[in-house]
């Protein structure tokens, strides 16, 4: 068996398969990429044969494999791009496949955001920046509690912080991907079910970094997991509506979630340690504060959050100014 027939046996191998044709350009790892916890997510793994993930489905956990290959034109009538295959392991496979056009984008349409009647009243970094980057999409993945959980750990510390808490939880708590180690790829984790996080005992999150009002706010959203996971179902407005009347979790949480959860196109994460300041900066050359960033983004009302993730690919960079958040450390008290 030669490195060239591992793509093949990977197929034959799958418990369910499924090719996607995006119609288009297609950037894969710029599209999913919103929805690691850092390269050194448990749940995900880059590798030269694929992008592998892990989750849970209503049916039960899923390792989840994805490619893309084929020229220009290679889709169904010839209608360009290329296309994405999918390869599913575990009792969720039917499930995770059935999901994945959406995942990967298939209900985000940019054409709007690509009209010259719009596209020229964008700044010029973002439309060369949409330019370059043809293929991305905003994913939507449907599954609240795993876009939840993490969002919570975010919440007003760094993200060097809330990563390394993520991580350690992952590794104490996570349960091994289906094929993890034989067909997929040593060490990819599943993240916690509902039930999992709530089980995961006080010390567990002291010994992570999780301050007391981070895990309190867990627990209270998850407490309602069944009625949380509806929530995928409605518009993402009223999604996040809706998660805002837990305690503990407010409008940087909700549209930071939606963003993963429903690929919203508008949802702006006010109240985010750095955001403000770097749009203003991109737009502006100065720093502003959230009411700031809203007035700079309403003449894009409905794609505002499209505008942020192609500032982002742009390559600016804001300069620094004073003092950088300081990494709190819950585990010494």
């Amino acid at each position: 068996m030669t490195i060239a027939d591992a793509p093949a046996r990977l197929a034959a191998a799958a418990d369910a398969s499924l090719r996607w044709h995006p119609g288009g350009p297609y950037d894969l790892h710029r599209t999913l990429g919103i929805l690691m916890r850092g390269n050194g997510d448990p749940s995900f793994s880059s590798l030269p044969d694929g992008l592998w993930m892990a989750f849970t489905t209503p049916e039960g956990p899923v390792t989840l494999r994805l490619t893309v290959d084929g020229p220009a034109g290679s889709g169904p009538d010839g209608n360009g791009g290329p296309y994405v295959d999918a390869q599913a392991w575990g009792p969720g496979s039917g499930a995770a496949l059935a999901g994945v056009p959406r995942l990967l984008g298939a209900g985000d349409d940019w054409s709007p955001f690509d009209e010259p009647s719009f596209s020229t009243t964008l700044p010029h970094m973002v439309r060369e920046a949409r330019r370059r980057n043809p293929g991305v999409r905003l994913p939507s993945t449907g599954r609240m509690v795993d876009s939840l959980v993490p969002t919570i750990l975010e919440q007003k510390v760094t993200v060097i912080e809330a990563r390394r808490g993520f991580r350690y939880l992952m590794y104490r708590h996570g349960t091994p991907a289906p094929g993890t180690g034989t067909i997929a790829p040593p060490g990819l984790l599943v993240r916690p079910t509902a039930e999992g996080w709530l089980g995961i005992p006080s010390w567990e999150w002291h010994k992570a970094g999780v301050g007391p009002q981070r895990s309190a706010t867990v627990m209270r959203a998850l407490r309602s997991a069944v009625a949380l996971e509806r929530l995928a179902s409605l518009p993402a407005a009223e999604a996040a509506a809706n998660m805002q009347t837990i305690p503990g979790i407010g409008v940087w949480t909700a549209a930071e979630v939606v963003q993963r959860t429903h690929g919203c196109p508008d949802s702006i994460a006010v109240g985010d340690y750095h955001l403000a300041a770097y749009v203003g900066a991109a737009l502006t050359g100065r720093r502003t504060d959230d009411a700031g960033m809203l007035a700079l983004l309403e003449p894009w009302a409905g794609h505002r959050q499209r505008v942020v993730r192609m500032l982002g690919l742009s390559g600016f960079r804001k300069p620094t100014f004073g003092p950088r958040m300081t990494i709190q450390d819950h585990r010494s008290h």
